[in-house]
């Protein structure tokens, strides 16, 4: 379990889906859904998982995300930024951070890359699948520039 002070003060990995695609989300020192939240062992399962997958797709930058960086941080992205999200999104999942940072119970999030070649839900095995599955998006991650996670359960 993630205690809700390693919640606030840690900028945690975690993953969704929307039933056909997976997301890669940085907390951001943000409130987790709480199917997350309740299982630390089954997010590290994930995260270790996720991380040693071969890299399988061309990036596509969010092209708002500059704009966005500069109004949030007063500066556009950076190599150093992108690194961790281009990396997960070569191994097909969308990748998201946390727009308003040091705000614990702001739900939002944008989209920083998208895969060329999207990981599907099909592809995972059993053991991984299982856990993915009980974070649901309600709508379709091929389509969304930002997410708000109370549509996730």
């Amino acid at each position: 379990m993630y205690t809700e002070i390693e919640q606030q003060t840690l900028d945690i990995d975690w993953f969704f889906t929307d039933e056909n695609h997976i997301g890669f989300v940085a907390s951001g020192a943000g409130k987790l859904p709480e199917t997350v939240a309740q299982s630390s062992e089954n997010n590290e399962k994930l995260i270790s998982y996720f991380r040693d997958l071969p890299e399988i797709s061309d990036v596509v930058i969010n092209p708002e995300l500059n704009s966005l960086l500069v109004k949030i941080f007063g500066s556009g992205a950076d190599e150093r930024y992108l690194q961790d999200f281009v990396s997960m999104t070569k191994k097909g999942l969308y990748s998201f951070d946390k727009t308003n940072l040091n705000n614990f119970l702001d739900p939002h999030y944008h989209l920083v890359a998208s895969p060329k070649t999207p990981l599907k839900l099909k592809e995972l095995p059993h053991h991984i699948l299982d856990i993915v599955v009980k974070t649901q998006y309600n709508n379709k991650l091929i389509e969304v520039k930002e997410i708000n996670i109370l549509e996730i359960n």
